[in-house]
């Protein structure tokens, strides 16, 4: 019994902020589309889940191209396995997750670095790591897996304070390991996985994401794009993007500075046959969860195109071969757009 009211309560602090009177309107403001076309979409994304689950090796893990990237390959699985709405103890994909769970876990260092120093970009798995592991935590079961899940995030949360530039960014590597470099890609991911953190109840540090969002309106340029670094230089449009649910991840959603940012990726990325924008899986990776957040008409017709498009370049497999970091990496990427409308994750939730 004891444990029975121990997560309601838990489940009552972590997701109360996300349950309100409109809900069931949000629920009806779902994609109208054919049931053709939706059941269509669905087997897609069933497909894909079951080849990502196929990946998997016994040791937990997913990997990149020439087996890279481990701690970020993971976590982005165990993000799109999750979406679908299985946890590491109900659902398909529940021993897939466990295993992919258990595997992040094993890396977190005494630090609080989850992943291998060793790793050149290894901020990039760690942020990830931090997102991946606060959507599993609120639904955790197993107390001593939560107990040890809570440990590793508020860890975790410290290193990447630890690690930001005094710019208010964040590099590849920590500050101190990378001559206090910073860019925008690897700041978003710090920044997405702080907010997923503070959503699942772990302290998060005011100062850091004040810092972070300082950083962010510094690299916006006066037409809107975001630069790369804060050394200057032209706006990117997938930067840009991450850089807009960065922002709505930190709470600003009336920041002064996303119109313009709004209006700078609408002129390449509102285009989803425009490939001349670069790194088109991680541009529309964030641009979606930006047009879900926004809601109505816009994100309507923009997901009917975007999801005609993924369904028609996936592989017989299930996987899509699309993108420079491998299967693994776009199949996971495209499963986590294709299921924003599950609402599953407290992280992309309205």
């Amino acid at each position: 019994m004891r444990n029975v009211f121990a997560r309601l309560v838990w489940c009552l602090l972590i997701f109360g902020a996300f349950f309100n009177p409109l809900a069931s309107t949000i629920a009806q403001e779902k994609v109208a589309m054919k049931e053709e076309e939706r059941l269509k979409i669905q087997a897609c994304i069933s497909k894909g889940l079951d080849w990502l689950a196929l990946q998997q090796s016994r040791s937990g893990r997913w990997t990149a191209t020439g087996g890279q990237y481990p701690t970020a390959m993971t976590a982005l699985c165990v993000v799109a396995l999750t979406a679908e709405g299985s946890t590491t103890m109900q659902g398909k994909y529940a021993p897939a997750i466990r295993r992919g769970v258990d595997f992040l876990l094993a890396q977190s260092r005494p630090n609080g670095l989850i992943g291998s120093q060793s790793d050149s970009v290894y901020t990039y798995g760690h942020g990830y790591a931090m997102l991946a592991l606060a959507q599993i935590l609120g639904e955790e079961e197993d107390l001593e897996r939560r107990e040890q899940i809570t440990d590793v995030l508020v860890r975790a949360v410290r290193f990447t304070s630890q690690a930001q530039t005094s710019a208010g960014g964040w590099g590849y590597v920590s500050a101190k390991d990378g001559s206090d470099f910073d860019e925008g890609s690897t700041t978003i991911t710090q920044v997405q996985g702080l907010r997923a953190c503070r959503n699942a109840g772990i302290p998060v540090p005011k100062e850091t994401i004040d810092k972070a969002v300082a950083y962010i309106h510094r690299c916006t340029n006066p037409d809107g794009g975001v630069q790369y670094s804060i050394q200057g230089g032209p706006g990117r449009p997938p930067i840009t993007a991450a850089a807009i649910a960065c922002l709505y991840n930190a709470g600003d959603y009336d920041d002064k500075y996303v119109p313009r940012m709004l209006n700078f990726t609408k002129q390449t990325l509102g285009d989803i046959n425009n490939s001349g924008a670069g790194f088109w899986h991680y541009g529309h990776f964030y641009y979606a969860q930006v047009m879900y957040r926004q809601g109505g008409e816009e994100w309507r017709k923009y997901y009917s195109a975007l999801a005609r498009k993924l369904v028609g370049e996936a592989g017989a497999s299930g996987a899509w071969t699309q993108g420079f970091v491998g299967e693994v990496y776009t199949t996971a990427t495209n499963l986590i757009i294709l299921q924003l409308e599950n609402s599953n994750l407290p992280i992309f939730q309205r």
